[in-house]
């Protein structure tokens, strides 16, 4: 497996993102289910796609800046046959290595009610429940989540000023 940075619209990354948008309409049952503003090329950070051994894109996951310290994940998802392999965790802790990079001290990601397979995994990874923010804040059905990270350039870390 490989994860690399793509464009929002390279063609795996739009392969994955439909892939996505069907299985939540499925669950939903609704062809939009998105309570936020969706995410776009102009406004995502940045994109990485997971590539199977034999070239297949088969997770991704991107950034979205929401000001200057704090990002929010956008558009996590793995392909149902590589679901348990260990590659959303790798996309994961991939795009929590960018935010730190950018001096980014807190991811925050929105996830739905009908997504328990989601919020375990969020869970699992250090996510922490929060009240709904934004876009997200008075709706009934996202479960909204948050991380906070140390920056790689330890001048950048504000999260954890004066600890050794």
């Amino acid at each position: 497996m490989r994860i690399e940075r793509v464009a929002f619209d390279h063609p795996a990354s739009v392969e994955l993102r439909q892939a996505q948008r069907d299985e939540l309409e499925i669950r939903y049952e609704t062809p939009d289910s998105e309570p936020g503003i969706a995410p776009t090329a102009a406004d995502v950070t940045a994109f990485y796609v997971a590539f199977s051994d034999d070239g297949e894109p088969i997770a991704c996951g991107g950034l979205r800046e929401l000001d200057a310290t704090h990002g929010e994940v956008k558009r996590m998802y793995a392909a149902p046959g590589a679901r348990g392999t260990g590659v959303a965790a790798a996309v994961l802790a991939t795009l929590e290595q960018d935010a730190a990079a950018r001096g980014w001290t807190r991811l925050l990601l929105e996830t739905g009610d009908r997504q328990p397979d989601a919020i375990r995994f969020y869970t699992r990874e250090g996510y922490a429940p929060i009240p709904n923010f934004g876009h997200y804040a008075g709706v009934e059905a996202s479960r909204c989540f948050e991380k906070l990270l140390i920056a790689e350039d330890p001048a950048l870390d504000t999260v954890c000023e004066g600890c050794e």
